[in-house]
């Protein structure tokens, strides 16, 4: 698994991550959200070795960030598809393919095998030999993930993997990375889809230079918006107060916390919908509402990302100086979060 304890990263005067507890599964698809300049990236590139923590400690699968001989072997289980991939536009997938093989040890008879699995896989096999300047962006993406797979990592890092790319070509690098996933791959993504990030991540972490939050979509919508059932009721011309009355009579209902009209709705906040929608309908139609039909109201990541990212996250910490090792610094915020 990845696991980190008190992770910090400071360049001079400015603290890019602070003090991070973190933990992923092996096999689950993880993402990483924030706004921009919150750190994601300095996280991602501290957690593959390119970049030392100034405190904490880090491990991928049981070797440490950090620590030699451990960094080397973490950067041969890992694999990293960069926010700007960078790749040499002169040369052809294949090439590119072939030569990063080569770095990561693989006989030729590995590397060719490789090479054509994931080429067939992207499905930019017929383009091999094609000069990579002559490719689109989606096409370009599709060989820079290829790159971060060629040594079949067990970690792989996706940073934006499917920014500005056509609704098409972002559906196939999300299906490949289901697909990942079902390998027993454990991939980690940051990204500005939070739909996208609904639809695949196992779980996500809000991240805004320190950790926010973190578990299922389900779970951190439940845990900052209020359960509710929406009723959605018949009116005729004047049954307006008999409708009005529905509220005082839901009010009594134990787990019942709020009831509210709304037009032809009533909204009804409450603490177990599944055990307590029964008891709600039941009492709405032995007082003679109409009722048309039942719903839950749900909540998006995005609700919840922009609910929590709407606060003010107290990152006024002041700068310490690096060289204290793996103690992490305290939190002069007192370690609170939003």
């Amino acid at each position: 698994m990845i696991r980190t304890t008190g992770l910090t990263r400071v360049f001079g005067k400015k603290t890019a991550v602070w003090n991070l507890d973190l933990e992923v599964k092996d096999g689950e698809v993880f993402g990483f959200i924030g706004p921009n300049g919150a750190g994601k990236t300095t996280t991602v590139r501290m957690l593959c070795g390119l970049i030392r923590p100034s405190a904490g400690r880090a491990f991928i699968d049981d070797y440490e960030v950090g620590a030699e001989p451990d960094t080397t072997k973490i950067r041969g289980i890992v694999g990293l598809l960069p926010e700007a991939p960078g790749l040499h536009e002169s040369l052809t997938p294949y090439q590119i393919l072939d030569f990063f093989g080569q770095l990561y040890g693989l006989d030729p008879a590995k590397r060719a095998r490789n090479i054509e699995d994931l080429l067939r896989l992207l499905d930019i096999w017929d383009r091999r030999n094609d000069q990579v300047v002559t490719f689109s962006k989606g096409m370009a993406q599709k060989v820079a993930i290829a790159r971060a797979l060629i040594h079949e990592p067990k970690f792989i890092f996706l940073d934006e993997p499917t920014a500005a790319l056509d609704p098409l070509m972002a559906k196939t690098v999300r299906d490949f990375i289901i697909k990942l996933k079902g390998e027993g791959k454990t991939v980690f993504i940051t990204t500005h889809n939070l739909a996208e990030a609904e639809r695949i991540c196992d779980r996500v972490a809000i991240f805004n230079g320190r950790l926010v939050d973190i578990g299922t979509p389900t779970e951190l919508a439940r845990k900052h918006f209020a359960r509710r059932t929406i009723v959605q009721l018949s009116i005729k011309n004047g049954e307006e107060e008999k409708v009005k009355a529905l509220v005082k009579v839901l009010d009594g209902i134990t787990g019942v916390s709020k009831v509210s009209l709304s037009g032809h709705r009533l909204e009804v906040d409450l603490d177990d919908p599944e055990v307590r929608n029964p008891e709600v309908i039941a009492r709405l139609v032995a007082e003679g509402a109409n009722i048309k039909f039942v719903s839950e109201q749900t909540y998006s990541l995005e609700d919840v990302y922009l609910k929590l990212m709407g606060r003010r996250i107290d990152e006024s910490h002041q700068p310490w100086a690096p060289g204290n090792g793996h103690q992490a610094p305290s939190d002069p915020t007192g370690g609170a979060q939003a």
